[in-house]
């Protein structure tokens, strides 16, 4: 039979697993001639996260930034990675449609087993979305909240409401 203190020990793991750590969304734009990729996530742990942005094209992985692995030589001087509070935002510039497929933003919490979570999107450059202000809000508000940011600028401009 287990200890009380082993028990607890195990239960506040499983819990911090279960809830250590979530991609809430992972989303594209293009910015000019450059692929944008934001992984917006959660990390409820105390653990410091690893990362891994990767390409799967045509059945083949490319890791393009990473600290669980090697980024491919090819995309080193072409991506660029900045984190923020609960967002990796991955730049690929000079981006083709040869780099269409499907990306993943891969998360694990450093030091706990089976932490392991991902997100992917499918990415077509002719279906891409111009990165800018308001197709980020739409992207990442609810449309709520959307048309409550708008109403000063509604009421600003002299709209009428029928």
């Amino acid at each position: 039979m287990l200890s009380p203190k082993i028990g607890i020990a195990v239960l506040l793991t499983v819990l911090q697993v279960a809830y250590g750590q979530k991609v809430n969304s992972l989303t594209a734009c293009l910015m000019d001639k450059t692929l944008r990729v934001d992984c917006r996530y959660e990390n409820n742990t105390k653990s410091p996260l690893q990362y891994e942005f990767s390409l799967t094209r045509e059945k083949q992985k490319h890791v393009l930034n990473s600290t669980m692995g090697v980024p491919e030589h090819t995309y080193r001087s072409r991506v660029n990675l900045s984190i923020s509070h609960n967002l990796m935002s991955l730049s690929l510039k000079d981006f083709t449609q040869k780099e269409e497929g499907i990306y993943s933003c891969d998360l694990r919490a450093s030091g706990i087993p089976n932490s392991f979570v991902t997100k992917n999107i499918t990415v077509y450059k002719d279906k891409l979305q111009t990165c800018g202000v308001m197709s980020l809000l739409v992207q990442n508000t609810s449309w709520l909240l959307l048309l409550l940011l708008s109403l000063p600028l509604l009421q600003a401009t002299d709209f009428e409401c029928l």
